[in-house]
């Protein structure tokens, strides 16, 4: 069981900033003023996954991670003189906006509830600018289709930066992060082999990497952003490879499923169906719940898998004591029940049932936008790919969630996703086309009937 202070987020007693990090945060911060909204996505991004989330500074008692002093900077900058309020969010807030804002709100009230006390209200608040705070700032950032083409490449620049400093831990054994503090120097070894985290930690740093190969994929089809393509693609492969985790393979092969389906996008439904027939189905002749298929999950050899199944499993026979305003209790219910290594199970826990269901409300909103702009734009290979990118980004993460929780960086990986998705979809809505590059070449995939049918310029 973790330390009672660490409930409330834990924390230095003071600051530990590094030089260069100060260096680095203060350029970060000039930069998301002066540059062009479109642009700032940039450098917030790069400062935010280059960052250990352990330098902080403490001021009066209060924790500023140099994370949450970067969302400060967003936020003041979205507050500025420099746009108008009917242009902070171009299209205006769709519904998966909304319920963002909803489950943000929802669980910082459940948390501060279930504890009524002052150190829990302390850290909801900065829970609450982590979450709600970190959104409003990528929304803001992400106005058009090519703010969003240059966060997807600026991601593939972080996979590139942290790729390689994830083989060089593997090679010396050593962390290059933890010479600026905020992150152990010593690599994680796990039955022998080497589980690289750089920034992220092992347990997120795959992961986050895994989610985006669909988008480095769409990519590719853009001539002008096939470098930045090849660069995402071999440093998201690496750290999924260096993380030595059944998660990040999972995340991985997950994305590669949701692509796996593009000849089957018309009959969606149908396969929905199916497969929620098929979980009742096994539901009903296996000889435990069908949940009991997450602990024959190892695709590592030595992974925690029956932990993550004993997790959803101790949740469901628990209804009862967490679905109003969550439960603080959950670390007595069974081994290892303290470490909510599942992002749905971490959310119903902490914050009760409605914060949970704001926050599947986040998946079902963004689906259902991709599934109605994608009819919309029926016929357009281009734009049908593209929404089917950001579709199979999402199954993703979808699959990611099942094997770790979400701490503050790994959120932020999951919000530009969320916001691109809403813009992309709205711009379709609203006729306008997201600019895509096409040429002759084309990909080709197996249609069900066998014979090779065209689906995909590439250019």
């Amino acid at each position: 069981m973790p330390p009672e202070h660490l409930r409330f987020g834990g924390g230095a007693p003071e600051s530990s900033l590094h030089p260069l990090v100060a260096v680095w945060l203060l350029i970060a911060i000039v930069l998301i003023w002066v540059l062009p909204r479109g642009k700032a996505i940039m450098p917030f991004l790069l400062a935010f996954f280059t960052i250990p989330a352990g330098q902080v500074l403490v001021l009066g008692g209060f924790h500023f991670t140099a994370l949450r002093v970067l969302i400060l900077a967003g936020l003041a900058r979205r507050a500025s003189f420099r746009e108008s309020s009917g242009d902070k969010y171009p299209g205006g807030f769709g519904g998966a906006d909304w319920v963002v804002v909803l489950w943000s709100v929802c669980a910082v009230i459940a948390f501060c509830l279930e504890f009524m006390e002052r150190q829990a209200f302390i850290n909801g608040m900065g829970v609450l600018l982590d979450s709600l705070g970190g959104y409003l700032v990528v929304r803001s950032l992400i106005p058009d289709g090519e703010a969003m083409r240059r966060t997807i490449k600026t991601l593939a620049a972080i996979c590139a930066i942290l790729g390689v400093c994830m083989i060089n831990e593997q090679i010396s054994h050593m962390n290059v992060f933890g010479l600026l503090g905020g992150v152990p120097i010593a690599v994680t070894v796990r039955d022998g082999h080497i589980r690289s985290g750089a920034t992220l930690g092992c347990l997120y740093a795959g992961a986050f990497a895994g989610v985006l190969i669909p988008l480095f994929l769409w990519l590719w089809t853009q001539e002008k952003s096939r470098l930045a393509a090849c660069v995402g693609l071999a440093g998201a492969t690496t750290m999924v490879i260096t993380s030595y985790s059944s998660t990040s393979w999972m995340a991985y092969l997950g994305s590669l499923v949701g692509l796996a389906f593009w000849p089957l996008r018309k009959r969606m439904r149908i396969i929905r169906w199916g497969l929620v027939l098929t979980l009742v189905g096994l539901h009903l002749v296996m000889h435990g719940p069908v949940w009991a298929l997450i602990a024959r999950i190892d695709l590592t050899g030595s992974s925690s898998s029956e932990q993550r199944y004993m997790l959803v499993d101790m949740t469901i026979r628990n209804f009862s004591k967490w679905w109003l305003l969550g439960s603080k209790d959950y670390p007595t219910w069974g081994w290892g029940t303290w470490d909510l290594v599942n992002q749905f199970v971490a959310v119903a826990l902490t914050g009760g049932l409605l914060t949970l269901i704001f926050y599947i409300a986040i998946f079902s909103r963004s689906f259902g936008a991709i599934g109605a702009a994608r009819k919309l734009v029926n016929g357009d290979r281009g734009q049908e790919w593209l929404l089917w990118c950001f579709g199979s980004t999402l199954f993703g993460t979808v699959v990611a969630h099942f094997g770790i929780n979400y701490m503050a960086q790994l959120i932020m990986g999951f919000f530009p996703l969320v916001a691109c998705i809403a813009v992309a979809t709205r711009e379709v809505t609203r006729g306008v086309t997201v600019p895509t590059e096409h040429a002759a070449n084309e990909v080709r995939f197996a249609s069900a009937s066998g014979t090779a049918e065209t689906y995909l310029p590439l250019g």
